[in-house]
Order: structure tokens, then C-alpha cells, then sequence
């Protein structure tokens, strides 16, 4: 009965886990369209940024996706897998920094005297 019970959790664990995880690739999503709109879409003299689909969209997704883990881990009280998946955030941010995918949308940082 206990083994039942033991199993029952643990599955209620991992659909939890799984739910955080997509919830947290929905946000990563929701916070590149705005991004990844004006850089696809031509938000500059119909200029389009290939690398915010390239780049940035994998990168939120799975920054989003971690995030999520996490916050999921510390609630948990899983300090060690907690402070892991942020320091995996923090890298991500830096690469995404570094790529300059994370740094604003095209259209703002190029606009030049006229805007």
C-alpha cells in the first residue's frame, strides 16, 4: 500500500514538474513576441532580424523553461538543483547578452538621430 502511495506521488511530482516547465516556456514565449515581432516583421524600413527567430526564441524558451524548474526546485526545498538551474539562467542571460539578442529590439538600438 505504501509502495502505491509512494508511486502515486511521485507522478504527481513529475506532472507538476512537466506543467512548470511548459508554464515557464509560455512565459519565456510571451516575453520574446515582443522582440521577436518588431525584429521579424520589419518594425525598421522593412528590415528583418533572422536572428531573434535564430537566437532569441530558443534562448527565452529555454531561460523560460528553467526559470520555471527552478522556482519549482526551491519551492520544493531542493536548494542545491535550485541554485544550479539559476546559475544556468544567469549563463543563458550572459549568452544572450553577449549574442546581443537579449539587448533590446533591433529597431530601437538602430534608429539613429531621426528617432
Amino acid at each position: 500500500m505504501e509502495n502505491e502511495h509512494t508511486s502515486r506521488r511521485e507522478a504527481l511530482t513529475g506532472t507538476a514538474g512537466l506543467l512548470t516547465a511548459a508554464l515557464g516556456a509560455l512565459a519565456g514565449l510571451a516575453a520574446w513576441l515582443p522582440y521577436g515581432r518588431r525584429g521579424l516583421f520589419g518594425a525598421f524600413e522593412g528590415e528583418r532580424n533572422t536572428d531573434v527567430l535564430l537566437l532569441g526564441l530558443p534562448l527565452l524558451l529555454f531561460g523560460g523553461t528553467l526559470t520555471a524548474l527552478a522556482a519549482f526546485a526551491a519551492v520544493r526545498g531542493r536548494k542545491r538543483t535550485a541554485l544550479t538551474l539559476t546559475a544556468a539562467v544567469a549563463a543563458l542571460a550572459a549568452v544572450g547578452y553577449g549574442l546581443d539578442v537579449l539587448a533590446g529590439p533591433q529597431a530601437v538600438s538602430d534608429c539613429g538621430s531621426p528617432c
